[in-house]
């Protein structure tokens, strides 16, 4: 586990897996590509001068033009994810490893594990997966349409090889998020529960101890839970954190700049739109310009990735 209590959001290995692994080469019209939103050919705002957590590097807000591209109105979830693996024989880093983050709360008892000092709600826990999402005991026979959750950024690669797609850059994953709204602090406005409604899966209550779950949840909804945005994409904000392209950094240029896709160089990639355990408390980072740094080998139990496509001009 890596950097201070507040960039724990989610948990991380003090390295990136290092494992020798084939990757799919085998494309399929995988069932994530099938409901993609075409956006973009404008120009939009990015970032926030007004970041609550300023290490994360959300600024300086910036003008950004971005080619046309289309991108997936949900997560993936476990029943596509399962079709890949199905097709492909696939085995993701955390089970090469042989372990993943999962929160205290969620644990099958009893379990092997070991807890984080730095954020001791996080559990290393022996066996968590995909398929098992708290450790053995557990599986997704009844979260189907949930996000599929412990997969790392190589294994998120991997599904958008066999599917032909690829993940959003992080401007193409804040364009979409903002469904139009420009500067807006959440998808759908700067209202966390317009009219008392809730509109996204975060934690309610006092974080760690306890979780009301006021929006109906504990852990992961489905992936089309809630209302989705002017642009018809859900939970892009909340739910889990998802992967996208490009490595990360804290050095933005105030310029304007046409589809920027990060610096070349890097150990630590992006992850946007926070998750279920985000509390303003403690992750006030499901905002639009929330982001995070992860070690491409991250894996834990909110953690997920959404798949797009480049629009090849005619």
């Amino acid at each position: 586990m890596q950097g201070n209590q507040r960039n724990c959001c989610v948990p991380h290995r003090t390295a990136d897996v290092d494992v020798e692994k084939p990757i799919p080469v085998d494309r399929r019209n995988g069932s994530a590509a099938g409901h993609l939103r075409l956006l973009g050919g404008d120009w939009f705002n990015m970032g926030s001068d007004n970041a609550v957590h300023p290490e994360d590097g959300e600024g300086p807000c910036r003008p950004v033009w971005l080619d046309e591209f289309s991108i997936a109105a949900t997560a993936v979830s476990n029943l596509e994810f399962q079709r890949f693996v199905d097709d492909t024989g696939y085995i993701t880093d955390a089970e090469r490893v042989g372990s993943s983050f999962v929160f205290h709360a969620m644990l099958v008892e009893p379990q092997v594990s070991s807890a984080s000092s730095v954020a001791p709600w996080w559990r290393d826990v022996a066996g968590a997966c995909w398929h098992s999402p708290e450790g053995p005991g557990s599986d997704v026979a009844d979260r189907a349409t949930h996000p599929v959750v412990h997969v790392s950024r190589d294994d998120a690669l991997a599904y958008c090889q066999w599917a032909g797609c690829c993940l959003p850059s992080e401007a193409q994953w804040e364009y979409a998020a903002r469904g139009g709204l420009a500067q807006a602090l959440f998808p759908w406005g700067d209202e966390l529960l317009p009219a008392g409604q809730h509109r996204c899966n975060i934690w309610q209550g006092e974080f760690p101890r306890s979780n009301t779950c006021e929006d109906g949840f504990f852990g992961t909804a489905p992936v089309d839970e809630f209302k989705p945005n002017a642009y018809g994409l859900y939970n892009m904000t909340g739910n889990v954190w998802e992967w996208v392209a490009d490595r990360f950094t804290r050095l933005h240029s105030p310029r304007k700049v046409r589809n920027p896709r990060g610096p070349l160089n890097g150990e630590s990639f992006v992850s946007k739109g926070g998750s279920w355990l985000c509390h303003e408390s403690y992750c006030l980072r499901y905002r639009n310009a929330s982001r995070q740094a992860l070690p491409a080998g991250t894996s834990a139990a909110n953690l997920g990735f959404r798949v797009a496509r480049d629009v090849i001009p005619g």
